[in-house]
C-alpha cells in the first residue's frame, strides 16, 4: 500500500502514487458526509487519506471500493473493540449505536475531482479514500450526539499512526481480492454485519418518519428495508433516527 506520510504532499511535488497514504495530526476542515464536517481533537485521532488507482473496477463499480473500504474498517476496529463493531450503511463505524468513524471517497474522473458521479463513458483515473477514527478522544462537541472512541470502548490508550499502520493493510489485503474479483466475499461480509440488520428502525426522508426492518443493501449500493411493502433507498435520502 505504500508509506505513510506525516504530513501532506504540497502542490507540485508529483510525489503522489497509488497507495500512497497521508496521516494528519491535525485536521481543521475534515469532510464528512452530506457536507458535514468531521471534528479531531489534535494527536488524538486517525486522520488518513488513500490514494488509489482503481483500474481494473470501472466508474459504474463505485460502490464495490466502498464495500471493500468499510469492511476493512470493520475488520480492523472489531479486533480492539470485539463483535459489537458494526457497518452503518453507506459507511460508517459504529460500535453498538455509536460512532466511531467513517469514510469518504472523492473520485478524480477525466480532469476534475466529482464527489459521488458515474458515467458509461468516464474514467475512473483515482479514487481519494479520506477516513476517520476515534481513538484516543474523550470529549466531543455538543452537536455530536453520539460519537465514541476506541479508548472509551477499551479503556486504553493507543498510538494512532500504528494503528493507521495497521489499517493501511487490512485495506491493501481486501484491496487486493476486490481487484482479484472476489467482490462475492468482500460483499457478504458487509451484508453480515451491517448495523442493524433484520431489525426495526425508524427512518426519515423528507417530512416522512416511519418504521421499517433493515433487510439489507443492494449490491448498487441501495438499503433495502421492508415494511407493508419492499422500499429501497440511495444514499442521502433517508436520515436514521437513532
Amino acid at each position: 500500500m505504500g508509506l505513510i506520510h506525516e504530513n501532506v504532499l504540497t502542490e507540485g511535488q508529483n510525489e503522489a502514487q497509488h497507495g500512497t497514504s497521508i496521516f494528519a495530526h491535525e485536521q481543521t476542515a475534515g469532510k464528512g458526509q452530506r457536507g458535514r464536517i468531521w471534528a479531531s481533537e489534535k494527536g488524538s485521532n486517525i486522520a488518513l487519506s488513500i490514494l488509489l488507482n482503481p483500474y481494473p473496477l470501472r466508474i459504474q463499480d463505485q460502490f464495490q471500493l466502498s464495500v471493500c473500504v468499510a469492511t476493512s474498517l470493520y475488520e480492523w476496529f472489531m479486533k480492539y473493540a470485539g463483535e459489537e463493531t458494526k457497518i452503518k450503511w453507506p459507511n460508517d463505524l459504529y460500535w453498538r449505536d455509536r460512532k466511531a468513524g467513517g469514510m469518504l471517497i472523492e473520485n478524480v474522473i477525466g480532469s476534475s475531482v466529482l464527489e459521488a458521479q458515474s458515467s458509461e463513458s468516464a474514467i475512473w483515473k483515482w479514487a481519494v479514500v479520506g477516513i476517520g477514527i476515534n481513538i484516543n478522544q474523550s470529549f466531543f462537541p455538543a452537536h455530536l450526539s453520539n460519537p465514541v472512541s476506541l479508548k472509551q470502548v477499551t479503556g486504553k490508550n493507543f498510538e494512532p499512526v500504528e494503528l493507521a499502520k495497521d489499517l493501511c493493510l487490512v485495506i491493501e489485503k481486501n484491496y487486493q481480492l476486490l481487484i482479484a474479483g472476489m467482490f462475492e466475499r468482500l460483499f457478504n461480509s458487509y451484508q453480515t454485519h451491517l448495523y442493524k440488520k433484520d431489525e426495526k428502525v425508524k427512518l426519515k426522508k423528507d417530512s416522512r418518519v416511519f418504521e421499517t426492518t433493515i433487510k439489507g443493501v443492494s449490491k448498487n449500493g441501495q438499503l433495502i428495508t421492508e415494511h407493508s411493502v419492499e422500499e429501497r433507498f440511495d444514499f442521502g435520502e433517508i436520515e436514521w433516527i437513532i
